[in-house]
């Protein structure tokens, strides 16, 4: 058995053999396989997630033969389905794959994460999400999901009302598949971690083609956190994030970055450096020998680090970055960085958010003094609406997404992290799935309102216990 191990190298398993399936035939002879053997399948999407969540010591699936922009209706839809603004897409689709393809339909995702590389299987069954209140999640834009459970069985589940006329379906696909129409259902498989068996394809809410404008401008968490309101700011309908620097500067204020992206007409006759992005910004995460040089402080003089933040917030201000969509929701070679993180989902209710990074600021300084821990990057701060999906770390609340980012083989950068999600957890913060967390079964059930539905659902789909994995058994789901 050859040892498999995600993009960062934080983690890593021996499974019993890695597969490539390139055909719904073949999925459901791999789960057949697989509980004849008395041995479990797992899909790793893109190998992205910094958590356990993907580890596996059965058959570890690897999806990119199973992506693809696919035809709509395959002869199943109602009449009265959206076609204009829905996509069929093979669960294994790499967003820098999925994106160009729509962009050539004419299409585009509604809403993005700053990164491409992910499937959009694996987008979808952790929650992944963008900016913006106006936008929920990736569970949010499906509208019909293709699994393979327990039993090989081939189920299309959507909500009561879903997109999928019955008698259509049932004359296509007779006893091979079988249509679940059930909302309890659907909300809880769209956002399943892997859990409930094998995604093959989804249909997702897109939009028409367009562009975005991109401005970056520096502020201080003092200045901005009174607007940090429905009603305020986050109300305003932009994709708005901030890049906040942890340590208070001389002055006793917390610089940040505020971006703010809107829609915008199609960028002509606009200058060059309008067209791309800021190039101080690229530089500072592009070269090898810049993170050769991050990873040897972050492990030997993590201290020296943070000195640069104000500096790095500084070089990315830009007053303006126009593109299509895709290609301004994703930040570039930044995401190239060495690095891993831990990811905090707090409400809005009662102004959470803004005592959150209250806190997080004041613990920050107090472990940097104390126990000469540090951060070895800014915080990124988001904004979600709310999921209906019952395991998003967004369900049923407007979310603010807290990502704590560290340099790979930071030193003491994981005990920094494990700090955060026992000290803010009065505040039920619910940590990411695919980042690092420390979450137990109880924290679990406490997190979330509808958990035992979900329970309920997953062990129905997982009869046999062939998606079972070491994350499984730690959060109490096998």
């Amino acid at each position: 058995m050859s040892r498999w191990h995600n993009h960062t190298g934080n983690q890593s398993c021996r499974p019993r053999d890695e597969v490539a399936p390139a055909s719904l035939e073949e999925l459901v002879e791999l789960v057949r396989r697989a509980e004849r053997e008395g041995t479990t399948v797992h899909a790793v999407g893109a190998g992205h997630s910094w958590s356990d969540v993907a580890l596996t010591d059965g058959y570890l699936l690897e999806p990119a033969r199973l992506g693809g922009l696919r035809e709509l209706d395959d002869g199943t839809l109602k009449d009265a389905a959206p076609a204009g603004s829905l996509a069929r897409v093979g669960a294994g689709a790499h967003l820098y794959d999925l994106n160009p393809a729509l962009d050539r339909a004419g299409l585009a995702l509604t809403n993005m994460g700053g990164y491409d590389a992910q499937t959009l299987g694996g987008v979808v069954s952790t929650s992944t999400h963008g900016s913006g209140l106006r936008w929920g999640p990736f569970p949010d834009l499906v509208r019909s999901l293709g699994l393979v459970v327990a039993g090989g069985e081939v189920l299309r589940i959507e909500p009561n009302d879903g997109i999928t006329d019955p008698e259509r379906f049932a004359g296509a696909f007779g006893d091979a598949q079988r249509l679940v129409q059930d909302d309890d259902t659907f909300q809880a498989a769209v956002c399943g971690m892997g859990c409930m068996g094998l995604m093959h394809e989804l249909v997702i809410e897109v939009r028409e083609k367009f562009w975005v404008n991109e401005v970056r401008t520096l502020s201080t968490w003092e200045a901005v956190r009174e607007s940090l309101t429905e009603s305020g700011v986050l109300g305003e309908g932009d994709h708005y994030e901030l890049f906040l620097n942890p340590y208070a500067g001389d002055d006793g204020e917390h610089r940040l970055l505020v971006t703010r992206r809107r829609d915008c007409p199609e960028p002509t006759g606009l200058p060059d450096d309008k067209l791309e992005r800021h190039p101080l910004t690229e530089l500072e995460s592009s070269s090898p020998l810049v993170w050769l040089g991050l990873r040897l402080l972050a492990r030997f003089l993590p201290g020296l680090v943070p000195r640069r933040f104000d500096d790095v917030l500084d070089g990315m201000t830009d007053d303006g970055y126009a593109n299509v969509s895709y290609k301004v929701f994703n930040i570039g070679e930044a995401n190239h960085l060495p690095a891993y993180s831990m990811e905090l989902a707090v409400g809005l209710d009662g102004n959470r958010h803004v005592e959150c990074i209250d806190r997080l600021l004041e613990i920050a300084a107090e472990r940097r003094a104390g126990e000469r821990l540090y951060h070895t990057s800014p915080i990124a701060l988001r904004f979600v609406a709310p999921s209906q999906a019952f395991a998003s770390m967004m369900y049923d609340r407007a979310t603010m997404m807290i990502e704590l980012i560290m340099i790979a083989g930071t030193r003491g950068g994981e005990r920094l992290l494990a700090g955060y999600e026992e000290r803010l957890a009065d505040l039920e913060v619910r940590p990411h799935w695919g980042q690092i967390n420390s979450l137990t079964p109880e924290r679990v059930a406490a997190l979330y309102p509808r958990w035992e539905q979900w329970l309920a659902v997953q062990r129905r789909f997982n009869a046999s216990g062939v998606f079972d994995s070491p994350f499984t058994r730690r959060v109490g789901i096998s």
